[in-house]
């Protein structure tokens, strides 16, 4: 546990009130997806009131939340008008798609952002959290450059040396990232990167490819402690594996060298104590040997960390919510041996449903969560299978075989809300 140097904008409390009636904390999502439908519920269970924003209708939070809203978040105007409207006690981006400078502007003005609007703003621009591990909090890094047409991706490719990995300026769970593996695949590369991020944009990071023997996430929570000091607690590590470039599974708690494990702390402290803020951060990291390098970070609960939901006494999302509220957190707390497996859409069309529960829930160290998401299209993640066990192997084979087990039966028929 290490005390971090920022002060947050969230206020240390002791006491709550009660929603809708009362004058309990008000939380508004931006971004309604399958990680806001579980900080919604723990928010609740809080005490707080939730009001849950995103771009399209029947989103996953908006069908926990006391109220929602459909809006363009990228569309200033309208994101402001809402903040005013409701006018929450925390302001919580839960996606990349945001008019973060608008936040910047709703914060300078006295509005709450989590972590920061800053922060937020930093950590969806793969060039600025980049430059600010690097130059900054002075953590390692792959060697990267920043290209704006074919001629610079190619030259990048060269100077880099192959296989590199070429990224969007703006994504997340792997949208809009290719490995090149040859020159000649360096034009598809860069236009993937460049058109299918969570935004276009021309700029696009080439990477040095490292051929790590683990990715992993590092949890890393800013929160008041018990004496009302913001300090950052480190997670145990949550490895992962991705078969392409979308999360896959994962597990926790990941074994390393007492040295290597002391690295990857360092890390995620490093890098968000200088985000600052208060919340749970997914830092991502490679380990080669006994090093440790920096990917990349977000400022929320992250996708490999749904494992805590069967890990953790308090899953990331109850960690986060926590923190945001302003309540304190006197951990870290022991971690049990857990994995999670995605359920994934075959196919395109509304309304799926879930049939081979009885074969999925065969283990009785399993849990289904299912996201309630409206409409599915090919490799869409509509849920998560989470399973404890003796051993990772173990853990593994569950959750990947309960995942497996589901069959979602697509309906393919006009939608009654908004196409997303």
């Amino acid at each position: 546990m290490s005390t971090g140097h920022r002060t947050a904008g969230v206020t240390f409390r002791d006491r709550i009130g009660t929603p809708l009636v009362g004058d309990a904390p008000k939380v508004m999502l931006l971004g309604s997806g399958e990680l806001g439908r579980e900080i919604a519920i723990e928010a609740m269970r809080l005490g707080a009131e939730v009001i849950a924003v995103d771009r399209y209708a029947n989103a996953p939070a908006m069908q926990v939340a006391h109220r929602h809203h459909v809006v363009a978040m990228t569309d200033a105007a309208a994101l402001r008008t809402l903040v005013h409207r409701e006018a929450p006690d925390v302001i919580v981006p839960e996606i990349e798609q945001i008019a973060t400078a608008e936040l910047v502007r709703l914060e300078q003005e006295g509005w709450t952002v989590i972590p920061r609007a800053e922060s937020a703003r930093t950590t969806m621009d793969r060039e600025r959290i980049r430059r600010l591990a690097a130059e900054k909090a002075h953590v390692r890094t792959s060697r990267f450059a920043f290209v704006e047409n074919l001629e610079e991706a190619r030259q990048a490719a060269m100077d880099l040396g192959l296989p590199c990995i070429f990224k969007s300026m703006m994504s997340s769970s792997g949208h809009g990232m290719t490995v090149v593996r040859d020159l000649s695949a360096v034009e598809g590369a860069y236009r993937e990167a460049s058109e299918h991020g969570r935004v276009q944009n021309r700029r696009v990071m080439v990477e040095e490819f490292i051929p790590f023997d683990r990715e992993v996430t590092m949890l890393a929570l800013r929160h008041y402690d018990p004496a009302g000091r913001v300090v950052t607690t480190v997670m145990e590590p949550v490895a992962h594996v991705r078969p392409g470039t979308l999360y896959h599974e994962s597990w926790q708690p990941e074994l390393f060298p007492p040295d290597v494990r002391r690295s990857l702390d360092a890390t995620a402290s490093a890098v968000t104590d200088e985000l600052g803020g208060v919340g749970i951060f997914g830092v991502e990291c490679f380990v080669r040997g006994g090093t440790t390098y920096f990917s990349e970070v977000s400022p929320r609960p992250h996708d490999t960390g749904l494992v805590t939901l069967g890990s953790q006494w308090n899953s990331e999302f109850a960690l986060h919510t926590r923190a945001i509220l302003g309540l304190p957190y006197s951990g870290p707390e022991p971690t049990t041996l857990a994995a999670a497996h995605v359920i994934l859409a075959s196919g395109s069309g509304w309304a799926p449903s879930f049939g081979g529960l009885t074969a999925a829930l065969g283990n009785s160290g399993v849990r289904l969560f299912f996201f309630g998401k409206p409409e599915a299209y090919p490799d869409r993640r509509l849920g998560v299978a989470v399973a404890r066990g003796r051993t990772v192997e173990e853990a593994r084979a569950f959750a990947e075989k309960a995942a497996h087990s589901v069959e979602a039966a697509i309906e393919i028929r006009s939608p009654s809300v908004p196409n997303p």
